[in-house]
């Protein structure tokens, strides 16, 4: 699943459903943020998802990468959080 997160994205609700999203489908999950205001959110939401997961025997693994997206025509570069449940 792709989480598209923004500046305005609630971290805390987004931690939440990565969290519930890992949970529920057992796969691999993506944060996708341009902008600084963006990534922090990203990060945020993960960290929650961690100790959101932590209780339950879960570990989060997070691995972050860079993407280049094309929007409107114009190139962008994007950093991408993959988020695996182990």
């Amino acid at each position: 699943m792709l989480f598209k997160v923004s500046s305005t994205t609630d971290a805390k609700k987004l931690g939440y459903a990565v969290f519930n999203s890992l949970k529920e489908n057992g796969r691999e999950t993506t944060l996708q943020a341009v902008g600084a205001g963006a990534v922090n959110n990203a990060i945020k939401g993960s960290i929650i998802a961690r100790g959101l997961a932590a209780p339950q025997g879960g570990e989060l693994k997070i691995t972050p990468a860079f993407v280049d997206l094309n929007t409107d025509g114009q190139e962008r570069t994007a950093v991408q959080l993959k988020v695996n449940w182990n």
